[in-house]
């Protein structure tokens, strides 16, 4: 498992205090509601004692940002604010996904499918305001940048789709141990819960596992998600 090592305890995330701590893990788990999503996201990214070696050489990268204190995102801003703004620049680019192929006709007569991008949409949607709301309240929430996407074939999309949000799913995971308030934490946590079951779908209809990783989901540095959907943005 990836560690998370950090001598100040002023400087441990979110997720280290709670997984320390019994007592603000119970209080947290009964405010959230969290309690499965927290145990996955505390296996997934380990504790402070112990070090999974095959674990740990996948996700070395991942393991370096964390042991510095980094988190990859600071060009969204400091701490949380990067963050948080990291991952609403995602579900921007989610979002305007979804939407784009809603307009783009190609399952105009596949109700099913019809349905599935316009709740995943919606849900994307969702996501988008709850975090410029945290955001603006950290500081200020980043802009929606200007997308394309190749749609011009239904099953390259679906394919696409579940690339998505897997990234994001993982995206999620990597900047977990990183987070400094609680609060913040939930959001993600509840967010990654719904990412992960978009790719669930997504990767049964491609013909893929739904769980790719096995047990224990792989998390993405920001250096790793970021290049993966330049792509998507219009310089």
């Amino acid at each position: 498992m990836t560690t998370f090592k950090q001598e100040d305890p002023a400087k441990k995330g979110a997720l280290q205090r709670l997984a320390e701590d019994p007592v603000s893990r119970r209080r947290f788990v009964a405010v959230t509601g969290t309690g499965s999503a927290l145990s996955l996201f505390i296996a997934a990214c380990g504790d402070d004692e112990e070090t999974s070696t095959s674990a740990s050489e996948s996700t070395s990268t991942s393991s370096t940002s964390e042991s510095s204190g980094t988190s990859g995102t600071e060009q969204f801003g400091e701490g949380d604010l990067g963050i948080v703004n990291y991952a609403l620049t995602l579900e921007y680019l989610e979002a305007a996904f979804y939407a784009e192929v809603a307009k783009s006709g190609l399952f105009k007569n596949d109700k099913a499918a019809t349905a599935l991008i316009e709740s995943f949409g919606a849900n994307e949607e969702a996501h988008v305001g709850a975090l410029e709301q945290t955001a603006n309240q950290l500081g200020k929430a980043a802009k929606a940048p200007k997308t394309k996407f190749p749609l011009e074939d239904a099953e390259e999309v679906t394919m696409l789709a579940a690339t998505v949000e897997n990234v994001g799913a993982a995206a999620y995971l990597g900047q977990a141990p990183l987070i400094q308030d609680e609060a913040v934490l939930a959001a993600a946590l509840s967010i990654h819960t719904v990412e992960a079951r978009h790719a669930a779908v997504l990767n049964s209809l491609v013909g893929e596992s739904i769980t790719p990783d096995g047990a224990f989901a792989v998390p993405m540095t920001a250096d790793e998600v970021l290049p993966a959907v330049m792509d998507f943005i219009v310089s």
